[in-house]
């Protein structure tokens, strides 16, 4: 199997596919319809690709675009997810969808939530967030590529947002991406950006493992 991984940080990705002895092939300009034409691939899987997958880039290989976010779908679509997840105490933990026309609004293979440690920063849950992801799709790579993995569609509003949203809010990361996690929930908290529990609660997940 052929497999196009769009991504600038492809290598974990790139053993799980080989390790099933795939052909993974890594591309991380923008794509159009024609060079997806030429590499052929069965799959196309996405994991911090900064580039928007057009309608016709789609329609050259449907249901075959798999993407990798490190948030709990529906929240936290688009831009920063990690960072948002804590400014408005939205649940956190990462996700493998299909890749449609909206903005991380696919169908969800699998998800999984993550907890973080006290005194964390964002920095450290970002790569907690990694790593989680990529052991996720170490999972479920095989149930995707032999067609069988669950597909379920998302529910609720979650939550979007785009690259510029965060601007209002960069005083306080005071220590950079260092800057502890706590920082932003009380800022959150104190701001009245936190959503509700019960909106939190309201939106069903696919979860996948503990």
């Amino acid at each position: 199997m052929r497999v196009l991984v769009l991504s600038p940080y492809p290598d974990p990705l790139m053993r799980v596919i080989e390790a099933h002895g795939d052909k993974g092939v890594v591309f991380n300009e923008r794509l159009d319809a024609e060079s997806l034409r030429q590499f052929a691939p069965d799959f196309v899987v996405s994991y911090g690709y900064r580039h928007i997958l057009r309608p016709d880039v789609l329609g050259v290989l449907p249901d075959r675009f798999i993407n990798l976010h490190i948030s709990m779908l529906p929240w936290n679509r688009g831009s920063e997810p990690n960072f948002w997840s804590f400014l408005e105490g939205t649940p956190k933990g990462v996700s493998i969808h299909y890749v449609d026309e909206g903005l991380d609004t696919g169908d969800l293979i699998a998800q999984k939530e993550v907890s973080f440690p006290h005194g964390e920063t964002l920095s450290g849950s970002y790569a907690l967030l990694q790593e989680t992801v990529c052991g996720l799709f170490a999972e479920t790579w095989p149930s995707i590529r032999a067609f069988s993995c669950q597909r379920t569609p998302q529910k609720g509003a979650g939550s979007l947002h785009r690259l510029k949203d965060r601007e209002p809010h960069n005083s306080l990361l005071s220590k950079g991406w260092d800057t502890p996690v706590s920082v932003l929930e009380d800022y959150g908290r104190r701001h009245g950006l936190f959503k509700s529990r019960a909106a939190c609660d309201n939106v069903p997940v696919t979860k996948k493992g503990s």
